[in-house]
């Protein structure tokens, strides 16, 4: 028997004894079983609780005393009687359960929803009838007041087939493109129905009208959760007239506790009025778990009760206590390696178990001072505890250390000053964790040479040094013990008056030195900047042109981008607006498009240069004609 605990809840697994691996072969547990005590005690509730290969779905009877199951290969359905703890009958079926539903109130009349959309009927001797639905099945429901079966699957629509007439009824339309899962209140007949969209249908068998619709996808998803996909809703249940249970296939939800198997499981279900799970699971053996905390054990195992109280008297190891599980890196620290393939270690998922007294072995031998390296190290512990009751230095950070070092020296006049107890005291930025990434992270470093520090820093400067004259001030007031604490004696407030004044004048001074050189530190830069691009010598850049096409302008190929990525809409306004686009209407009410190719800028520049050039030339034919025509005629020039 082996025993987890998670959130403070007991599971005990009574499907296995003492774990043992299953590389093991039967051979080897057969002599654990004759040398072992406690392989030989291990709890067998059930005998031959297993399917040949796989078991895909498990169910109880509604009085509690028999367990059915189905599986593959071949597809087939076992009954167990709990009243005998051992098979009652088997049957081999034509194809893979999806899930079943029992009828009655024993195993006489069963459902059977087929994975190749057959529906097919059992009764206490065997095989009854066979149906098929249009489209393939993923749950049904069954209504005891109207006799109707209810069947959802890969389709919006519930098909709805009524066993005391024998023929299909019309179905419910629902809303969804697919559904999954449905569920009847045993109270008042409520059916509901859960989609892929994540929505949960409410329907009223009596009126066949939906009443209701929750959006289960939109609750689920909160501000602290996580999700990649749309969540659907992968389980349905009732609990009481008012209650329903929503389970999504993304996971969420509020974890009581939780199953960890070696395989993946196929369903579960509750024993009812106990806290017994039966799971069905990737592999022959299905799983039976005790939960003390869900309710008591069954009637048929009421023993169960005073075992797991002793067990819980006297607690014991448990999950492979007679092997170490060990990963690559530690067979090297233990120079194991050449062992891997060998009998004494087995591999298992990212690592390997081998025999722990062998590990225990080997340990010893690779690290026989193990003990006086323990010992050492807790002497060390003890010197640095003593150490930590003097007076240690004081390390500067790695950010920021002259920042670090004037909080410290500030911090210590303070501790000096017998003026602190009048002054309320504040948190110390150093040892705040607010301010504790100032002096961590190379990000906040304060660079000292930028001008808005250069300009500052007289300020900050000046202000330090007001700071330490007045803590000065007032410990000389209180070694006097003076009743008026508003001025210092010897000093009136003139002559702190024009001491103030003549800090302020020598900051302003201060600020303006700071100022000159910074204009003289960007004068020099821009030169050097100037001197450098003379100096660069600027190349080419050659631009290839696409074969077919020839080139305008950057400015054109920007345009023309901008224009393809409108739509064909916007493009035929813009054509119509700048006159290249003309419609005419045609026979048979048809529209004619004709486009007319619009020049360029450039296009146009050029061709009013030819047309200037054009009428240049004209001009000096006429005034050349002229002055022939008049030195024909003897006229002189004037």
């Amino acid at each position: 028997m082996q025993v987890s605990s998670l959130n403070e809840v007991k599971i005990y697994s009574l499907s296995c004894g003492k774990s043992l691996p299953e590389w093991l072969s039967d051979r080897k547990k057969r002599a654990l079983q004759k040398k072992d005590v406690d392989v030989r005690r291990r709890i067998e509730l059930i005998q031959d609780f297993e399917m040949p290969t796989v078991c895909t779905t498990i169910k109880v009877s509604k009085d509690g005393q028999y367990i059915l199951a189905t599986g593959t290969y071949k597809p087939r359905v076992r009954c167990y009687d709990t009243y005998q703890l051992s098979l009652k009958f088997e049957r081999c079926l034509d194809s893979e359960v999806v899930t079943f539903e029992t009828l009655s109130d024993d195993y006489s009349k069963i459902v059977f929803l087929h994975n190749d959309r057959y529906i097919e009927f059992h009764s206490q001797s065997g095989f009854y009838y066979k149906t098929r639905i249009p489209k393939f099945g993923r749950d049904f429901s069954y209504h005891y007041p109207s006799c109707d079966l209810y069947f959802v699957g890969a389709s919006s629509e519930v098909y709805r087939l009524n066993l005391e007439q024998g023929r299909y009824l019309n179905p419910l339309q629902t809303d969804a493109a697919e559904n999954n899962v449905c569920d009847i209140n045993s109270v008042h007949g409520l059916f509901a129905t859960g989609t892929i969209e994540g929505r949960v249908e409410c329907w009223d068998p009596r009126t066949r009208s939906r009443v209701g619709l929750l959006d289960g996808a939109l609750s689920s998803v909160t501000a602290d959760s996580e999700i990649n996909s749309l969540p659907t809703i992968s389980a349905l249940k009732f609990n009481g007239a008012l209650t329903m249970a929503v389970g999504t296939s993304t996971g969420q939800g509020k974890i009581f506790t939780s199953l960890e198997p070696e395989h993946d499981i196929n369903d579960v279900c509750l024993y009812p009025g106990s806290g017994m799970l039966l799971t069905a699971n990737e592999t022959p053996k299905m799983g039976i778990y005790y939960i003390p905390v869900l309710g008591p054990a069954p009637r048929w195992c009421s023993f169960l009760d005073n075992l797991t109280e002793e067990l819980e008297e006297n607690p014991e190891s448990t999950v492979y206590d007679d092997y170490k599980f060990v990963t690559k890196k530690d067979l090297e620290n233990l120079g194991l390696t050449h062992l891997i393939g060998s009998p004494f270690l087995r591999a298992y998922m990212h690592g390997f178990f081998m025999d722990i007294r062998l590990y225990h072995k080997v340990k010893l031998m690779v690290n026989p001072f193990a003990y006086e390296e323990y010992r050492k190290d807790k002497i060390r512990q003890k010197i640095e505890e003593t150490r930590a009751q003097r007076v240690q230095l004081k390390k500067l950070p790695k950010v920021n250390k002259e920042l670090a070092l004037k909080l410290i020296e500030e911090e210590e006049e303070k501790q000096k000053s017998t003026w602190k107890k009048k002054v309320k005291s504040l948190p110390n930025i150093l040892t705040d964790d607010r301010f504790k990434v100032m002096f961590e992270n190379p990000d906040f470093q304060v660079d000292e040479e930028s001008e808005e520090f250069r300009l500052l820093n007289p300020l900050v400067s000046k202000i330090s040094e007001k700071r330490k004259k007045k803590l000065r001030l007032l410990e000389q007031q209180e070694l006097h013990e003076k009743e008026e604490e508003e001025e210092p004696e010897g000093k009136p407030s003139d002559a702190e008056s024009s001491e103030s004044s003549d800090d302020e004048k020598d900051w302003v001074e201060e600020v303006r030195k700071q100022r000159r050189l910074l204009h003289q530190e960007e004068k020099v830069k821009r030169q050097e900047q100037l001197r450098e691009d003379r100096q660069t010598v600027l190349k080419p850049q050659f631009y290839e042109i696409k074969a077919g096409e020839e080139f305008r302008s950057f400015r054109d190929s920007a345009t023309k981008q901008k224009l393809m990525n409108k739509t064909l809409e916007d493009r035929l306004k813009l054509e119509a607006k700048n006159g290249t686009l003309s419609i005419s209407d045609t026979t048979v009410g048809s529209k004619q498009l004709t486009f007319t190719l619009k020049r360029s800028e450039q296009q146009k520049k050029q061709q009013e240069a030819e047309k200037l050039h054009r009428q240049e030339r004209k001009t000096l034919r006429r005034s050349a004609g002229h002055l022939k025509s008049r030195h024909r005629r003897g006229r002189p020039f004037h």
